[in-house]
């Protein structure tokens, strides 16, 4: 009798822990479990270091996710979607940019707010947009430049 007391403590234990995991995983991964989004549209030029899932933060907040890119073979830009939690609203006078965690961080999308008193609607298109710099580019220009 003894034996099935530890078997079902152990298994108890074991299911809480995974119970635990879980939970953890999805406070880490952002999951809201259903919290509703609205989407807003970007083309940039690069969007180098930014995929589907990267972060959208305003003033360093996680407010949403980039959820779709596309390259426009028309434009040769990179047609991007974000989802962005509905109880945020975005000026329509504002910038979305690629911004750099640091130099070994990875790149995010910032939304930088304007002052306007409207609001963007869902899958409105945001048309002041800022690529990714690559540093590689600024090492080389700097190296280049003073070379000369």
């Amino acid at each position: 009798m003894a034996e099935h007391t530890t078997e079902v403590l152990v298994g108890a234990g074991v299911l809480a822990a995974a119970i635990g995991f879980v939970v953890y995983a999805g406070q880490i991964s952002g999951y809201a479990g259903g919290s509703a989004t609205y989407p807003l549209e970007a083309s940039f030029r690069s969007l180098e270091g930014v995929n589907v899932g990267s972060d959208v933060r305003l003033a360093g907040v996680k407010i949403g996710t980039v959820s779709e890119v596309t390259l426009n073979a028309e434009t040769y830009r990179a047609d991007t979607t974000v989802s962005l939690n509905s109880e945020i609203e975005i000026p329509d006078d504002s910038a979305i940019i690629i911004s750099s965690e640091g130099l070994l961080g990875g790149n995010f999308v910032e939304i930088v707010p304007g002052g306007s008193p409207y609001f963007y609607a869902a899958g409105d298109q945001i048309e002041d947009t800022q690529g990714a710099v690559s540093l590689v580019s600024l090492l080389l220009k700097f190296v280049g430049g003073s070379s000369e």
